[in-house]
């Protein structure tokens, strides 16, 4: 596998992100199949290995300590704060956004147990907690990383200005947030921002939630399939977006590689320091994912992909009103 920088550490240049195996894209896997695509991982040289709290309120973290913990030494560990699971007055778990420094230090030292590991080598803010200062929730993870509970500071869903902040309260290593080719919100100013502080950008989402991987029944997900809430998979806008698959899968045709591959590889093309991280529930999944670090594209193939997929392209929001009220990315004008 081919190695890229996550800030202080050299990691495999793709990565997986462990939320699907228990969280957001219906009902989870079993365990003993989060297992399969963990261990697969390891074995196929995957190095980085991004989780959160909020997966599955815990049980992401859960699986990853419990079945690749025992290799702690062979990859870097990534997980996240500021978004998780807090019981209501009935007692049932609600996603909540708190970026308190000492719910921060909180769960910080509850994914220590869940991830059965002495330090977390990279630790994002989930969510900027818009009711505290961006200083105060950074200073927190700064804390941690003197108390040798992390070695290094993210950021996720932020603004090129609230990095800056962020950047002058402690270093940060790196910063998370939707990237694809139907997602270019980078592209407006934090991917330039990164590039001008050193920090690294982890793409989530790298193959828009399946968009990219081919035709999907968005009136088949299930009921707790997250993407039923998002305005680019309902029915009147999916119906407009789904026109451009037929250009995409021929382009993936023409180059020899697979649809995964190619949204992958676009993402790789677009800098050394852009590190994807796909997610999924399936091994024949994983390795069809990973295969696109051997896929290469001309510029001229770049251009039409630039060209096909876009900002102008594809219609709808990528979160609803409440999702976007949470992130504090920049968007394009209407």
């Amino acid at each position: 596998m081919q190695q890229r920088q996550l800030g202080p550490f050299p990691v495999s240049a793709i990565g997986l992100g462990c939320m699907n195996i228990c969280h957001a894209y219906g009902a989870p896997v079993s365990e003993q199949q989060a297992e399969r695509v963990l261990l697969a991982a390891l074995d196929a040289g995957v190095t980085h290995f991004d989780t959160a709290a909020l997966y599955g309120f815990g049980a992401s973290e859960t699986l990853v300590g419990k079945y690749i913990s025992k290799h702690r030494s062979k990859f870097t560990v990534a997980s996240k704060c500021g978004m998780q699971g807090v019981p209501n007055a009935d007692g049932v778990k609600v996603r909540v956004i708190d970026g308190r420094p000492d719910t921060i230090k909180a769960t910080c030292e509850a994914a220590l147990k869940r991830l059965q590991t002495d330090v977390i080598d990279l630790y994002y803010l989930h969510r900027w907690d818009k009711q505290v200062p961006i200083e105060e929730s950074v200073g927190a993870l700064g804390d941690l990383v003197r108390s040798g509970k992390i070695r290094s500071v993210g950021l996720s869903e932020v603004s090129a200005t609230t990095l800056r902040k962020a950047h002058a309260e402690h270093p940060i290593a790196a910063l998370q947030t939707e990237y694809s080719l139907w997602t270019r919100n980078p592209e407006i100013a934090v991917l330039q921002a990164c590039r001008e502080l050193g920090v690294s950008f982890v793409a989530f989402s790298p193959v828009a939630r399946g968009f990219l991987c081919g035709e999907l029944d968005v009136s088949a997900f299930d009921a707790k399939d997250i993407r039923r809430a998002m305005p680019r998979f309902a029915p009147d806008h999916y119906a407009a977006n789904r026109q451009l698959l037929p250009g995409f899968l021929a382009i993936a045709s023409e180059v020899g590689c697979t649809p995964s591959q190619l949204a992958i590889a676009w993402l790789l093309h677009q800098g050394d320091d852009i590190l994807p991280i796909p997610g999924t529930t399936s091994v024949e999944h994983l390795h069809d994912d990973l295969g696109a670090v051997e896929v290469s594209l001309s510029a001229d193939v770049i251009a039409r992909l630039d060209a096909h997929i876009n900002q102008h392209t594809v219609v709808g929001n990528r979160y609803s009103a409440q999702g976007n009220s949470e992130v504090d990315t920049e968007v394009f004008a209407a």
